[in-house]
């Protein structure tokens, strides 16, 4: 295997961890709707049309796994487990720029315009 294929590999992989991370229908809107303001389990699920409480759990753990959230619990009454993005997952909005840019051109080439 020559260098340069083994630098290509070394992209697809790089490539393929992100998207494992971060693919999938819910996981961006998720991160968006935390973003935005919505802390609670509740509040997150009624910001995003159609995700069932299940996979909004599933998903919020993933996230949780990956360092992107932080899940906290408020020691009040009654208790509150709240959600937040962490600094690390704030370094996502260096791929989010080009990929939204990408989106819109795409949008555009098959609507064909």
């Amino acid at each position: 295997m020559t260098t340069e294929e083994k630098r290509f590999q070394e992209k697809i992989k790089a490539i393929q961890d992100t998207m494992f991370v971060i693919g999938g229908k819910w996981k961006i809107p998720i991160i968006l709707s935390i973003y935005s303001g919505n802390k609670r389990f509740n509040d997150i699920s009624n910001s995003i049309p159609k995700i069932t409480n299940r996979v909004l759990s599933k998903e919020l753990k993933h996230l949780e796994e990956n360092f992107l959230i932080i899940r906290s619990i408020v020691s009040d009454y009654p208790v509150r487990i709240e959600y937040a993005v962490t600094s690390y997952g704030l370094g996502l909005e260096e791929i989010a720029k080009p990929l939204e840019s990408w989106g819109k051109k795409h949008k555009q080439k098959i609507k064909g315009k």
